[in-house]
């Protein structure tokens, strides 16, 4: 059975920076996209950031283009995603997720066969 484990949330001021962190265990194909997801109260889940399984293709959501960036380690069976220039609109408790479509239209993916129990991200004005 596939588990992720996601880590690297934390309170931050606007502007400054968060690195967050997925480590699947568990098999699972090489070709699963992978990818960040993040919820804010009262708000519905919303796709921020995806990798496909090939590292081929990154997408993201139009409000972190530019300011977030998303990697992944095969050989660590995990990924990253590096959040720069934070905004207070950025808090919300961020997941990962494995195996889902990965396309420019992330912001309305909302299904994952995969999910890590949710890391808090936490920016101040």
């Amino acid at each position: 059975e596939v588990q992720l484990q996601a880590s690297g949330g934390g309170l931050v001021q606007a502007g400054g920076s968060l690195r967050l962190s997925c480590v699947a265990s568990g098999r699972h194909p090489d070709n699963y996209n992978m990818g960040w997801f993040r919820q804010a109260p009262g708000q519905e889940r919303e796709g921020v950031g995806c990798i496909t399984g090939s590292g081929g293709s990154v997408h993201y959501l139009d409000s972190v283009k530019g300011r977030f960036t998303i990697a992944s380690d095969h050989d660590k069976n995990s990924w990253f995603l590096q959040m720069n220039s934070l905004e207070p609109e950025d808090t919300a408790l961020y997941y990962c997720a494995l195996d889902f479509p990965c396309s420019d239209n992330i912001g309305r993916i909302y299904a994952a066969a995969y999910w890590g129990q949710g890391t808090q991200v936490t920016v101040s004005s």
